[in-house]
């Protein structure tokens, strides 16, 4: 498992607020893996996101089924540096339009 495959597996998660995956929105700031173990840190769009625990629930779970080699994932919410809406891809850009 490699921090690029996990990013491509985490493509697969929409924010259903904005219909656009949470990588192409910019919220994936740092994928690491430790003994088998994922560690994501990323963010939310606001502080205070309604579908805050929802998103961290679907990465685990994501992340989990698509990947059989690995043992737990941990995810980590931040909120610095806060998103903003210049962490989007060109691709989440285009599909915002």
């Amino acid at each position: 498992m490699t921090p690029a495959e996990i990013r491509d597996v985490l493509r697969e998660v929409v924010d259903p607020e904005l219909g656009v995956n949470i990588v192409d929105l910019g919220l994936v700031y740092a994928i690491e893996v430790v003994d088998e173990e994922i560690h994501v840190t990323m963010t939310m769009t606001t502080p205070a996101c309604p579908l805050r625990d929802y998103i961290r629930d679907l990465v685990e779970s994501t992340l989990l089924d698509r990947l059989p080699g690995a043992q737990g994932v941990v995810v980590d919410i931040v909120q610095d540096p806060p998103w903003s809406e210049d962490m989007m891809s060109e691709v989440a850009r285009r599909q915002l339009e």
